[in-house]
């Protein structure tokens, strides 16, 4: 009898030493999915609960209900320019304001992607040319586009890209991109239900056949927004679809250097700024 008592003993200490293992592994060591491409559409100045739930935006409600939503996503700041620097870098820079322009140095998630030998292109809409540099032009706004604070520096010119550049053979995307629709598509500019409901039309009309295509080939969609309109403390609607995606709610808070940690670690490249002091979602994956 004692000794059945000791070797049940023995096994449960076995177990919970297992089970604390694992609890307590870097985010890195975790199994997460490594997608043939990702492409991430950020939006503008919108704050969660006036995109979630609302009618004029029945196409990224239909996504947040087939894939993951989280319903505790954060900007880190405002204004809009930081929070796309702490996304693509993991650091505002110090930056706190959307002048322009700005020369950066330093690791990102591109330069990450290149230095493995993967790819990644960022495409702006209503930007003119490939490698523009200027602040504006029409309805394209540099404060949107953070690779180009780098060009020059540390990341080639042809990374800088027109949305117009993106491609319709979805298989020659590039490993990673994000995408800036210009500032009368990304819910930034008009009154506010004219303006979800035209950047919700526009991302159904553009980026539709991607989501579809995406089921069948390993391949992942996130929406986020860079920040809230000042309204709900900075949280924002975020949300990953995807066929390895388990679609639910997730109330995990996450901001956007959880995001960037996440893109990092799935292609098992190092951390870069403020991404290194948090976890990749591991949490979400089929």
């Amino acid at each position: 009898m004692l000794r059945i008592v000791i070797v049940a003993l023995l096994l449960s200490a076995a177990g919970t030493s297992s089970a604390q293992s694992t609890d307590t592994a870097p985010a890195a060591a975790r199994r997460l999915p490594r997608p043939d491409h990702v492409v991430i559409v950020v939006e503008e100045n919108r704050a969660y609960s006036r995109i979630i739930g609302n009618a004029a935006a029945p196409y990224i409600n239909a996504l947040a209900s087939r894939g993951a939503l989280f319903t505790q996503s954060f900007g880190i700041t405002h204004p809009s320019q930081p929070n796309y620097l702490a996304l693509f870098s993991g650091s505002t820079h110090g930056i706190d304001s959307n002048d322009c322009p700005h020369s950066l140095a330093g690791d990102n998630l591109a330069s990450r992607l290149l230095r493995a030998g993967l790819t990644f292109r960022m495409y702006s809409e209503s930007m003119p040319i490939a490698g523009y540099t200027g602040c504006a032009s029409g309805d394209y706004q540099r404060k949107h586009n953070p690779a180009v604070n780098w060009q020059g520096t540390n990341l080639p010119f042809v990374v800088n890209q027109p949305f117009s550049a993106f491609p319709g053979n979805f298989a020659a995307l590039p490993t990673l991109s994000i995408v800036a629709p210009n500032q009368k598509n990304d819910m930034h500019d008009g009154e506010e239900a004219e303006a979800i409901a035209r950047g919700d039309a526009w991302l159904k009309d553009k980026l539709d056949g991607y989501v579809r295509w995406a089921e069948n080939n390993n391949s992942l969609l996130i929406v986020t927004w860079d920040e809230d309109d000042g309204s709900e403390e900075n949280r924002i609607a975020t949300l990953f679809a995807g066929p390895m995606v388990r679609p639910g709610r997730y109330g995990q808070r996450i901001d956007h250097y959880t995001v960037l940690r996440t893109l990092l670690d799935m292609y098992g490249l190092p951390p870069v700024g403020e991404s290194a002091n948090t976890q990749a979602v591991d949490f979400v994956w089929r």
